[in-house]
């Protein structure tokens, strides 16, 4: 048997990493700016993180959602209190497709109603219907096409105004900056008028926060900044550390009820010990400060470069939009300089790395980008 091949996949074996460093098997280090689709976001191997995952496997690394697990509880306590969301309700699953397939159909428990708004440039990942409210033709499946998602321009308040007129609307999903979309930052304006007329519509604002989330951008979520709250925030990528797990952070006033939600590998005792390991030491050593101070200082210096088209995003969430000149200018970080960075179709560097991103890091990048921009063609 072999794999099934649909992964462009880089010709490097990683097989040790530490804090913001990786090794491949031949010892070479590389800068992590990317950590895996912006999941590493303590560091890899955190000596807390291991401890933690360690000292779980000694006890029970698994049972199943038919027995009290009071570390699902603790997870609970902790996440509403770094979040600010004390009094919101969670329900644990294992990524951030499953996050917002469950969070759309929540909604539509809630409300009884069918249609969904998603916008342009949006991802919101590979499962049935978070595949269905994801802008990208290519992955969507003939079975996974449905009538119940109206798509909008992105950030268009006339248009969702208009949609919300025509249609009974269930939901409102939108990351509040997208990712694979290219780093767009969604106005606070346009996130408070969801908010207003999911109010006056019973409709669900999903704040899908599964890449912006976390901390990532110097607020717990990136929606944060528009100050309002979502009905149901996604969570997974960062709330785990690489251990896959996943989330729907979901308000008060929607009601639970036996057989509504379930998963079984969801909220694992595993998953619960990483989760915890990330949010104590995101609190511990106060990184959505760092996020925001360390981002905030590489989106500075990087609006100095007269090459870069565009700086986009907050705290350590970060695309450099790039002319199609330049657009070997990633390749050529890996494999010239050893820097890892993610990219948006169809010239833009991302930049996720871990939230404890030190300044002598940035800067370890900033030079290599200068002397990627500044090379002689």
């Amino acid at each position: 048997m072999k794999l099934f091949d649909v992964y462009p996949i880089n010709p490097i074996n990683i097989v040790r990493g530490q804090g913001s460093l990786v090794y491949d098997d031949k010892g070479t280090e590389y800068l992590d700016l990317y950590g895996g689709h912006a999941v590493i976001s303590i560091g890899h191997t955190n000596p807390h993180y291991v401890n933690r995952l360690e000292d779980q496997l000694h006890q029970i690394g698994f049972y199943s959602n038919s027995v009290e697990i009071p570390i699902q509880k603790q997870l609970a306590e902790k996440l509403g209190h770094v979040s600010g969301k004390e009094d919101y309700q969670l329900f644990l699953c294992n990524s951030g497709a499953e996050a917002n397939e469950n969070a759309l159909k929540l909604a539509s428990f809630y409300n009884g109603k069918k249609k969904i708004i998603a916008f342009t440039g949006s991802f919101h990942g590979r499962t049935s219907l978070a595949v269905a409210v994801t802008d990208n033709p290519k992955i969507v499946a003939p079975v996974n096409e449905t009538e119940n998602v109206i798509f909008l321009p992105r950030y268009d308040e006339a248009a969702l105004e208009k949609a919300f007129a025509e249609s009974e609307i269930s939901s409102v999903i939108i990351e509040g900056i997208q990712g694979v979309g290219g780093i767009h930052v969604a106005p606070e304006s346009f996130l408070q008028k969801i908010r207003e007329l999911c109010d006056a519509n019973n409709a669900v604002f999903i704040a899908d926060s599964v890449q912006c989330g976390y901390g990532r951008t110097g607020k717990f979520f990136s929606h944060d900044f528009a100050g309002v709250d979502a009905d149901i925030y996604t969570v997974a990528k960062g709330m785990g550390n690489g251990f896959p797990v996943g989330g729907i952070i979901i308000s008060p006033k929607i009601k639970p009820a036996f057989g509504m939600l379930g998963t079984t590998f969801g909220g694992n005792h595993l998953a619960c010990a990483a989760g915890l390991a990330v949010l104590e030491v995101i609190e511990r050593d106060n990184l959505l400060q760092n996020a925001a101070d360390v981002g905030g200082y590489l989106i500075d210096e990087l609006k100095k470069f007269r090459q870069v088209k565009e700086v986009r995003g907050r705290g350590l969430m970060i695309g450099i939009e790039l002319p199609a000149d330049l657009a070997h200018a990633r390749k050529e970080l890996l494999f010239t300089h050893h820097i890892f960075t993610g990219e948006a179709k169809p010239n833009v560097i991302r930049l996720l790395p871990a939230l404890n991103l030190t300044k002598a890091y940035a800067d370890r990048f900033l030079e290599a980008f200068t002397t990627v921009l500044n090379k002689p063609l």
